[in-house]
């Protein structure tokens, strides 16, 4: 059930403890792909999660603004501290824990998110507010993940498979011309690099010419079955803490 579209009524007649809160980011993709991609993205792999789910299980509304300082160079661009975003996921997982659904999955779509969506899942569920766990959907192709970039070919495929609307066929040859070939700077792997502009001139990391409509498909039918095996876990898994060694 979309809690978007759901009444009150609805909601306390549902009879499950399991919640999916996407959550992405409003920053910048290139010249060809929306700021809006990681909301996009997150959503769409929480819904097709939830359609191979044989369960019952609530999906919230997507948190839009994430941890992405990194692309402030870039016109549109939105971010939020760590902290207030560690603040705002906890929040949100508590609220839904205060009306029964403890068990939350948080299905994230931006690179710059997954330190902190930890984070709070462990905090909330050493806490005993909930047990909460990320789930990072370019995290779970397969051997697609090796080449996730920004703005590159997995996103521009996901995108092209799910609202092609979105992606500017008309700059894919300039997001390609002007892009990285790898997140950052390295040296004895470290990377010297904070922000993106650093190392792309138009914000692109990979080639989104690799990116079409039929390997999206695939990538949301992989993303979709770890997320659906996920909720399975969770729904049966024994959350209680173990006991003091």
């Amino acid at each position: 059930m979309d809690l978007r579209d759901a009444t009150w009524t609805d909601v306390r007649d549902l009879e499950t403890d399991l919640a999916v809160v996407p959550v992405g980011s409003t920053e910048q993709h290139g010249p060809h792909a929306p700021l809006g991609t990681d909301v996009v993205t997150a959503e769409a792999v929480a819904d097709a999660g939830l359609e191979r789910f044989d369960h019952e299980a609530v999906r919230a509304p997507a948190i839009p603004v994430g941890v992405a300082e990194e692309h402030r160079q870039f016109p549109g661009t939105m971010w939020v501290s760590e902290e207030t975003f560690r603040n705002y996921v906890r929040e949100v997982v508590e609220s839904l824990a205060s009306h029964g659904f403890d068990r939350v999955i948080i299905v994230n779509g931006h690179g710059g998110n997954v330190d902190a969506v930890r984070e709070v899942g462990g905090t909330v569920t050493r806490d005993g507010e909930a047990y909460a766990v990320p789930f990072t959907w370019f995290e779970a192709v397969g051997e697609h993940a090796a080449e996730m970039g920004h703005g590159g070919p997995l996103e521009t495929a996901l995108l092209r498979h799910c609202e092609p609307e979105l992606v500017r066929d008309d700059r894919i040859e300039e997001a390609s011309a002007g892009g990285a070939d790898s997140w950052g700077e390295w040296v004895s792997h470290t990377n010297l690099a904070y922000d993106a502009a650093e190392f792309t001139e138009n914000g692109v990391v990979g080639d989104p010419r690799d990116g079409d409509e039929q390997r999206g498909e695939e990538l949301l039918e992989l993303a979709g079955d770890a997320l659906a095996r996920l909720l399975e876990a969770v729904a049966e898994r024994d959350v209680s803490r173990p006991e003091r060694r």
